[in-house]
């Protein structure tokens, strides 16, 4: 039997890595397929030069092209340049959005 699952990337400032372990856990019980941004254990964001930061962006976008909505971890309200461009970016796809903390 196949089953339809409804594909969901979480997008939000990395410092949140706890709480994007949680959503994951969370979203993927309920039902869903979850991508997430990759977490680098052993290398600081500062270390990450712009090639390979651009890499990674694109990485993301085409995850979001991927799904049908992406969900925002948005811990008291933060939301970082980077995020807000995912944001924008998932709109001008027709992506559902959802956050974490309701926005004003």
């Amino acid at each position: 039997m196949i089953h339809e699952y409804k594909i969901i990337t979480l997008c939000g400032s990395i410092k949140f890595k706890d709480k994007f372990m949680r959503v994951q856990e969370k979203l993927t019980l309920d039902g869903n397929i979850v991508l997430t941004p990759n977490f680098f254990n052993n290398i600081k964001k500062e270390e990450i030069d712009e090639k390979t930061k651009k890499m990674l962006d694109e990485m993301h976008k085409q995850k979001i092209d991927m799904s049908d909505e992406i969900y925002v971890i948005n811990i008291g309200g933060y939301i970082g340049e980077s995020t807000k461009k995912e944001i924008e970016y998932a709109k001008s796809r027709g992506k559902k959005i959802s956050y974490l903390e309701s926005i004003k």
